[in-house]
């Protein structure tokens, strides 16, 4: 069954908090229900992979609280691409990728790390 994307975004707003917790293959940091539930839903443990990876730039590393924002990008332009962008909560730009190809249900999606957790906004 496909989820329309008006139903992911439902869904993903009532992922209000973890019991679970995640263990990246990296070991690079954990993840929430409401990431898996994310991941399973949009088929996107790529994306959970991506921000895992860049983990090790010392730039993201160091900031305590990253906001990674997945955007589609301008159809006309580049279709079906998507930019993934990790700013430190205030405005800096701390990484930026540009993926060639996804069909991530979603427009955008923008997803929290803090203290090597990532959790969706809403159960932060």
């Amino acid at each position: 069954m496909t989820l329309t994307p008006d139903r992911i975004i439902n869904e993903l707003a009532y992922c209000t908090g973890s019991e679970n917790f995640y263990e990246h293959w990296t070991r690079r940091i954990i993840f929430t229900d409401g990431i898996k539930h994310m991941a399973d839903i949009c088929g996107a443990y790529w994306l959970i992979d991506a921000i895992a990876s860049h983990q090790t730039n010392n730039q993201v590393a160091a900031a305590y609280f990253q906001v990674w924002t997945l955007t589609k990008a301008p159809t006309d332009t580049y279709p079906d691409r998507f930019i993934l962008t990790c700013e430190d909560g205030n405005g800096n730009t701390l990484a930026r990728q540009i993926i060639k190809f996804s069909d991530f249900p979603l427009d955008d999606i923008r997803i929290y790390v803090t203290d090597k957790t990532m959790l969706l906004p809403s159960e932060y």
